[in-house]
């Protein structure tokens, strides 16, 4: 397994792993940034099992903002811009983006998985006790992509093809 950088990852660019950058300053030197699309505020209590057959995915009701937007302390589900085709030999991890971390804020993600195609969603955690602002587009985390040792499976859950 290798992380994939420098011109790899223009080339990942150019193979459509990743479509719709804002901007050319999102490829760096170890992976790429995706940008907020949307916002969204939590309106109910979820419910995770073994099997997925009880599974309840929280409610959730979108906050409207033009260009920029206060978001007081607490737990938001975010949309990214960004459209993802992950090849089947690789597997990808986003990490926040340092100044949202000295901002007081952080992004979990699950793992992107082979084979998974969508505009993902992940958890931003709000913080700071005096909340923090966000820009539309703004640059939330830097996405990680490992080249596998091997071909893997092709994702096939819920997710797959999501908000596409």
């Amino acid at each position: 397994m290798r992380i994939v950088a420098g011109e790899s990852l223009r080339e990942l660019v150019r193979r459509g792993v990743v479509e719709g950058l804002m901007g050319e300053e999102q490829i760096q030197i170890n992976g790429i940034e995706l940008t907020l699309n949307s916002i969204y505020e939590f309106g109910s209590a979820g419910l995770i099992d073994f099997d997925n057959s009880m599974r309840k995915i929280s409610e959730v009701r979108e906050l409207s903002f033009e260009e920029e937007v206060h978001l007081e302390r607490g737990a938001y589900k975010v949309r990214f811009n960004e459209v993802l085709r992950i090849p089947r030999n690789m597997v990808a991890i986003a990490r926040p983006r340092s100044s949202l971390l000295r901002c007081g804020a952080t992004v979990e993600t699950a793992v992107w998985d082979s084979g998974y195609s969508g505009r993902s969603e992940a958890l931003l955690i709000v913080l700071n006790p005096h909340g923090m602002k966000l820009r539309r587009n703004a640059r939330l985390v830097q996405l990680i992509f490992f080249e596998l040792d091997e071909e893997a499976g092709e994702y096939s859950g819920r997710y797959q093809n999501e908000n596409l």
